[in-house]
């Protein structure tokens, strides 16, 4: 017997606009609305709608047999809400047929457990409340943002209640055992670990329209016949991707609509195949084995770990500042402060910052709306650089709200506190005399950051 078990990442970022050094305390505007609509109506178009449509239709037409997860940052589900809210209804629709399940995962898609994880519960509970609001669903079922995972996550998630937990099945990992069965994460004993089959999965989601690969074409009988070659050899075949791999990245005159229309159909002929979601691989299958997993690592690039977000000097500065002014932010109880700042921890802002452009490097291009990595990291700091003047300005106006008295009490309990943690450690307007000597001849060269 083997199930397959589809899982589709849904995520659009908010984009920053073109913001430059003059923008710092004049405007605050930060987000490309333009960009960030058209994107989402296009991609909508090519993939969302059509691929929503044809997973209702191949639910109906196999009388429930055919399940998928997902999982949609809450960042896409704001702008679907704002840009394209038919494509909100149309999840709602496969929603309604019990035949799809909705993950959890942070609300900004961020990086926060490696920072603050006090952060990543409040984007997890922001999270887990959207979707139970939206579809009805209480997920226990957990995927971290790029599939990050490690031993220490897995026991957190563990602590806020999730039974199932995603990771990638890199080979490094694994060694010789394989990724088609369910484990259990080293620490985290009463959960639950499904690892993506990167083989199969990239065979789709790279590979399809690849007229270079020794398989080309991919047929769906021959697709059939891998799956099924897995019966008495594996339990459950993850097939985790972008959702955007159909008609985005592999387009509709690929065929990939055709294929997706005929797989069901063709794995469901071997009397012993069937498809699960991710919570129903986990209640079906008793776990193999423990999985150890130390270092940290994700679904990204070839190496399969943080190097795609933290690989050079430009992306762990603005990470590491990032998460230092967020602890004023909240501070201050400002809604709409709060929410930009957040916005800035989508991880998508670092992917930007990468500067591999070898095997992986199409890739970081993708949706990339810079030119360099230095582009945006430069626009991203000026960001963070109005965002702290916003901050100090909230205080001052709070102080004279409260009075002389008050303010002053407030000086020594807020402002100063404002000032030790920040200030102090970061001279006055340092992040905007920051100085980056960086080769754009040469992005591969290492970043030098000098004060």
């Amino acid at each position: 017997m083997v199930s397959v078990c589809f899982y589709f990442q849904v995520h659009q970022p908010f984009r920053l606009r073109k913001y430059s050094v003059f923008d710092i305390g004049n405007n605050s505007e930060y987000f490309d609305e333009y960009k960030n609509r058209e994107i989402i109506k296009k991609v909508a178009n090519k993939c969302y709608l059509p691929t929503n449509r044809l997973l209702l239709e191949l639910i109906k037409k196999h009388n429930g047999k055919f399940k998928v997860s997902f999982s949609i940052s809450g960042v896409a589900l704001d702008q679907f809400e704002k840009y394209a809210p038919e494509v909100l209804y149309s999840f709602r629709e496969l929603a309604r047929t019990g035949c799809v399940e909705f993950l959890n995962e942070t609300y900004y898609h961020s990086l926060s457990y490696l920072f603050d994880k006090d952060e990543f519960k409040e984007q997890v509970m922001m999270h887990r409340e959207k979707i139970k609001d939206l579809f009805g669903q209480e997920s226990k079922a957990f995927r971290n943002t790029e599939l990050i995972y490690n031993n220490e996550l897995a026991n957190y998630v563990q602590g806020l209640g999730y039974k199932t937990i995603l990771a990638e099945g890199a080979d490094h990992i694994l060694g010789w055992r394989s990724p088609n069965f369910v484990y259990t994460p080293k620490t985290a004993e009463s959960m639950k670990l499904l690892l993506k089959n990167y083989k199969l999965s990239d065979d789709v989601a790279f590979r399809f329209s690849n007229k270079g690969w020794s398989e080309h074409p991919l047929t769906v009988e021959k697709y059939s016949r891998w799956i099924s070659s897995n019966n008495g050899n594996g339990y459950v075949i993850n097939l985790f991707m972008d959702y955007e791999t159909f008609g985005e990245h592999q387009w509709e005159d690929t065929g990939i609509f055709k294929f997706m229309e005929r797989l069901p159909e063709e794995i469901l002929r071997h009397p012993d195949n069937s498809f699960v979601t991710v919570s129903e691989a986990a209640e079906k299958y008793v776990p193999v084995a423990e999985m150890d997993i130390h270092h940290f690592m994700s679904w990204a690039d070839v190496e399969r770990d943080l190097s795609a977000w933290l690989g050079n000097q430009l992306q762990n500065s603005a990470a590491s500042e990032l998460y230092k002014v967020g602890r004023l932010v909240k501070k201050s109880g400002d809604t709409g402060l709060i929410d930009d700042w957040r916005k800035l921890t989508t991880s998508d802002h670092f992917y930007y910052m990468c500067i591999k452009w070898f095997s992986d490097g199409d890739v970081h291009k993708y949706f990339n709306p810079y030119d360099t990595p230095y582009e945006g990291f430069i626009t991203f700091m000026n960001v963070l650089n109005d965002i702290v003047i916003r901050v100090k300005e909230f205080n001052k106006k709070k102080m004279a709200a409260m009075g002389q008295k008050g303010s002053e009490a407030y000086l020594h309990q807020g402002e100063a506190a404002f000032k030790q943690e920040f200030i102090s450690e970061h001279p006055s307007e340092s992040l905007i005399n920051l100085k980056i000597e960086y080769d754009e001849t040469n992005p591969a060269t290492e970043t030098v950051i000098k004060k």
